[in-house]
Order: C-alpha cells, then sequence, then structure tokens
C-alpha cells in the first residue's frame, strides 16, 4: 500500500538537475495511450520521450519555470501565458531534431491544443511528471500546490491539459475544471482542457474563448 509523503520541499529547477530529472519525465510519459498512440512502436518509445524531455526542459528553463521536489522525484513546466504571446523560433526545428519520424504527431498535439488554448493572461502547466516508483504519494499533488501558491499571489488563472481520466480528477481537486474533450485524429487519445479561475474576478462557471497562438509561448 503506497501512502503520502510528507517529506516533501519544492524548489526551482537548476541546470544541474536537468540529467535527474530527464528520466523522470521520459518514464512518466512514455506509457499509457498517449504514448501509445504518439509512438507506435514500443522499442523507440523511451528513446522518444528522453530526447523529447530533454528538449522541452531546456526550453523549460529558458523560456519558463520548472519546479522540481528536493529529492528530484518529480518535476513540473510552466509558461506564463498572455493575451499576445511571442512564440519560441525555435520549437519546430528543435522538435524534428529531438525525435526525428515522431515529430509530426507531437506537433499535431501542439496544433490541437493551440487551437483550444485560452486568449488571456495564465499560467499554463506545459507539463507535470513524478517518477513510477513515487507516483500517488503527493508528489504531483506538492508541485501543484507550490505554484498555485504563485499563482494566487499575482491572482491569475491557471490552464492544463489533462489526459487521462485519473489526472483529470486529481486537477479536479485542485480547484480545476474541465472543458469539452477534444482529440487530435478521431481514433486518437482523449485530453481534457482544464482552467483554474483567479480567486477574485474569475469566471468560475464558464470556460474561456480559445486562441489560435503558438503553443511554446510565455
Amino acid at each position: 500500500m503506497s501512502t503520502t509523503r510528507t517529506d516533501l520541499t519544492v524548489r526551482p529547477a537548476r541546470h544541474a538537475d536537468l540529467p535527474a530529472l530527464l528520466p523522470v519525465l521520459a518514464e512518466a510519459f512514455s506509457t499509457g495511450p498517449v504514448a501509445e498512440w504518439a509512438v507506435p512502436e514500443p522499442a523507440d518509445r523511451l528513446k522518444v520521450f528522453t530526447g523529447y524531455f530533454r528538449f522541452m526542459l531546456e526550453l523549460g528553463m529558458r523560456y519558463g519555470r520548472v519546479d522540481t521536489t528536493s529529492d528530484l522525484s518529480g518535476a513540473a513546466i510552466w509558461y506564463r501565458r498572455d493575451e499576445t504571446p511571442s512564440p519560441v523560433p525555435d520549437h519546430v526545428f528543435g522538435l524534428e531534431e529531438a525525435i526525428g519520424k515522431y515529430a509530426p504527431k507531437f506537433l499535431l498535439l501542439d496544433a490541437m491544443f493551440e487551437a483550444r488554448h485560452p486568449r488571456l493572461p495564465h499560467a499554463y502547466l506545459a507539463y507535470i511528471g513524478v517518477a513510477p516508483a513515487w507516483q500517488g504519494q503527493g508528489v504531483g499533488s506538492a508541485l501543484l500546490a507550490e505554484a498555485h501558491e504563485d499563482v494566487d499571489a499575482e491572482n491569475l488563472p491557471a490552464y492544463l491539459e489533462a489526459s487521462d481520466p485519473r489526472n483529470r480528477d486529481l486537477y479536479r481537486r485542485h480547484g480545476y475544471e474541465a472543458g469539452p474533450p477534444m482529440r487530435p485524429t478521431s481514433s486518437g487519445p482523449q485530453f481534457w482542457p482544464m482552467w483554474r479561475a483567479q480567486l477574485n474576478g474569475g469566471a468560475r462557471s464558464s470556460f474561456p474563448p480559445p486562441t489560435s497562438l503558438h503553443l511554446r509561448s510565455l
């Protein structure tokens, strides 16, 4: 039986942490329906997601916010999104270089996410992952709670995409509302856009309008 950990502290990640955080995110995301759809060949999945998150961690450190725990058992990558964000210019080229022939499906996911992305200032949780050995023990909740303290201090809403019902329900417990689900293709995996309204002045009963701006921006 797993237990909720009480020894966790959350801090900003440093570049020296990236070699340890890379396998945490790669292993967390390389299983399940999304991974099976994005990388149909099982033998390639861990390698592809390792290349993917090597690139995403670097982007997160450069343009956003990367949080981790004191024992490096989890990580979260956040971006600040505004109404008219500036695109990260090297995203498409860097993604193709990082994962090769599998890039088109990842870019399709990016396009789908961007089509539903809200057009107003908010904090965007792009990725959160926990080492498999520590999943279900409160690591993800600790990462969320730390970021939400800062988000609430700025009175900002927050947004993310949930990729399975269990994660969707976790985010609901942290104050997120789920919007209508979306799929990249008719046979692709299902995602739920999720919105957490700001403490003061937020429209808690309605989902914000989407934008057509570029995904990887601040």
